[in-house]
């Protein structure tokens, strides 16, 4: 009786998880134009903010390339330190008769651990590398401008060879530089 209630319940959660999963989609596959379910690029699941429309158009405003930058700093420097140590194990065998035979043995292992032991120089990034590009009159509004969206360097490579106030229609990666 037991494993069919769960088998029941099993059911049951399938058909949820699966309205629950065809609920869900909203539209993307439709008439978005991609027709990918859940795609997402390595940036987006970053946790950078993305835009709420797929693809942005509008004039070439401009573009800009922000370097990475670091600073030197210092960190703990930690070395794996071990220490032999032993074990006193109890081994029990029981016999056919329902005799126990008990005896103990001293078995040798590693005791490792990490310490500190002074410090080690590292370059700490501040600030990651970004490639944006500027946008006016955006999705066709005229008062809309000097929009800056952050974009793959593939895209800001393209909006580098075009002229300024050349209609340009791209995916950003999030909004603002």
């Amino acid at each position: 009786m037991l494993s069919k209630q769960r088998l029941i319940r099993a059911g049951v959660t399938v058909f949820l998880v699966a309205g629950l999963g065809a609920c869900g989609t909203g539209g993307q596959g439709g008439s978005g134009g991609h027709g990918t379910v859940g795609s997402h690029s390595a940036e987006e699941s970053a946790g950078d903010a993305r835009p709420q429309q797929d693809g942005v158009s509008g004039l070439r405003a401009d573009v800009r390339h922000v370097q990475k930058k670091t600073v030197k700093a210092e960190r703990p420097h930690m070395v794996k330190k071990c220490d032999s140590a032993t074990e006193r194990v109890k081994h029990t065998k029981r016999s056919g008769r329902g005799k126990k035979k008990t005896w103990y043995t001293t078995e040798r292992y590693q005791d490792c651990r990490k310490v500190r032991q002074g410090t080690e120089s590292y370059r700490r990034v501040v600030r990651h590398e970004r490639w944006c590009v500027q946008l006016d009159d955006v999705n066709g509004r005229a008062g809309k401008d000097h929009v800056w969206y952050g974009v793959t360097p593939a895209t800001y490579h393209t909006a580098l060879g075009k002229d300024e106030h050349a209609h340009l229609r791209f995916t950003p990666i999030r909004t603002g530089c």
